[in-house]
């Protein structure tokens, strides 16, 4: 599930593969920009904006992308078979006389002057892998609706960008709250440190090809997925139910042990996506 380490790792990766090379092919499959033609120009960097792809090129130009729940980019080497799905899945081809980088399944794609990067970019909170990174700023934006559940706070882009479901669930565990918990009745102790704790587990993880928050081999996560198993601190049944409004509804988990407090009466053991 992209979040933002992997994100970030995904544009070191096409960084790598493209930055400070001409474009030789350049195919945007998405009918607002089917005619864009890039070759001929070079890739100036590509960057990480929380879960956003910002890929910089010559003549003022950038490519920007956002791989949801299921997009990815997949670089190739010359000659290398593209594995990353069928054809008809995907939106944008840059490559090099070397490499080619392959976007599949990308739900949002555009390209837009550099200049106007804030139109993809600009309402996002501070980046817990970027350079703009501010905990204080983050913490207080996440607890300016003090009746808003944290967990919905955490995965609001514009408090802060990078985390997903994933660490949701994961950071509200090592805070030792419910994600539904509001954001305001959140222990003064604790919400001191949710922002360097929120840092340190995509900065531990932007480098690893697995995601892991429990620093035990073979058991990555303490919550996350692992509904009705037991909790790896207390044994209690891990439970699940979904967190958020309408379609943007997600699965959550949480231990009632481990974190006590305010929970849905939904809530079940397992949990079917």
């Amino acid at each position: 599930m992209p979040e933002g380490d992997t994100v970030w790792q995904a544009a070191r990766r096409l960084h790598d593969a493209l930055a400070g090379t001409v474009l030789t092919r350049s195919d945007l499959r998405v009918p607002r920009f089917a005619t864009a033609d890039l070759t001929g120009r070079a890739v100036l960097d590509v960057t990480a904006r929380g879960k956003h792809l910002l890929t910089r090129i010559e003549g003022g130009l950038t490519l920007h992308s956002h791989l949801r729940m299921d997009g990815s980019w997949k670089v190739y080497g010359h000659g290398q078979r593209w594995s990353g799905g069928p054809g008809h899945q995907i939106r944008a081809i840059l490559g090099n006389t070397d490499r080619t980088a392959v976007g599949y399944r990308l739900p949002v794609l555009e390209l837009l002057r550099t200049t106007d990067e804030h139109r993809a970019v600009g309402h996002l909170g501070p980046d817990l892998l970027g350079p703009d990174w501010d905990p204080d700023r983050a913490l207080a934006n996440v607890l300016q609706d003090p009746a808003r559940e944290l967990g919905e706070a955490l995965l609001d882009q514009r408090n802060l960008a990078g985390i997903g479901n994933v660490y949701k669930s994961e950071l509200c565990f090592l805070l030792g709250v419910t994600p539904w918990l509001p954001a305001g009745d959140l222990p003064p102790d604790r919400a001191t440190k949710l922002p360097a704790l929120a840092k340190k587990l995509l900065e531990a993880n932007r480098d690893r090809p697995i995601r892991s928050t429990t620093g035990r081999r073979g058991q990555d996560l303490f919550v996350y997925g692992r509904a009705p198993r037991p909790c790896l601190r207390c044994r209690t049944s891990i439970r699940v139910a979904d967190q958020g409004d309408g379609s943007r509804e997600r699965p959550t988990y949480w231990c009632p042990t481990c974190q006590p407090g305010p929970a849905p009466a939904s809530a079940r053991r397992s949990h079917t996506n």
